[in-house]
């Protein structure tokens, strides 16, 4: 019962994040902002990401409360503009950042995450990211380590 009104509670303070005015106003966003949307909606306009780096990226040990940046490295090998729509990360110690603009074809961006370096022991953490790529839109992108107990 304890673990359910913690999951409630949680999604709760996560959706109460949301910035509410950009969703009661459409009108609210840049026409490159309607534009990008537009792209992601439109399958014809979906092209190809390749990681240049691994998707999965072990740190091996790391400091307790010491920040660490990840990097993921990544190209356009595709015929349309790559627009990454979003990324988000499986918990709030870790904080990803996405390229602003779309990516020609051909042309290389990074997606990073800093984690704060909380907790012991084994770490396991993942970002998610979503584009206008095929055959999928959604990639998750993981890393993990260990932070050694501090007795």
């Amino acid at each position: 019962m304890k673990k359910i009104t913690i999951i409630l509670l949680s999604t709760a303070f996560l959706l109460s994040c949301r910035d509410i005015s950009k969703q009661n106003n459409p009108e609210a966003g840049t026409e490159a902002q309607f534009a990008e949307k537009a792209a992601l909606e439109d399958t014809t306009k979906y092209t190809q990401i390749q990681w240049i780096d691994s998707i999965d990226r072990q740190l091996g040990q790391l400091k307790s409360g010491k920040e660490v940046q990840i990097t993921w490295r990544f190209k356009n090998v595709g015929d349309k503009p790559l627009i990454i729509e979003g990324v988000s990360a499986s918990c709030g110690c870790t904080v990803p950042e996405k390229p602003e603009k779309p990516l020609l074809p051909g042309e290389e961006g990074v997606i990073k995450a800093t984690f704060n370096g909380s907790g012991t022991g084994v770490i396991a953490k993942q970002v998610h990211v979503t584009a206008n790529t095929n055959p999928t839109k959604n990639h998750t992108l993981s890393f993990g380590g260990t932070i050694p107990s501090t007795n």
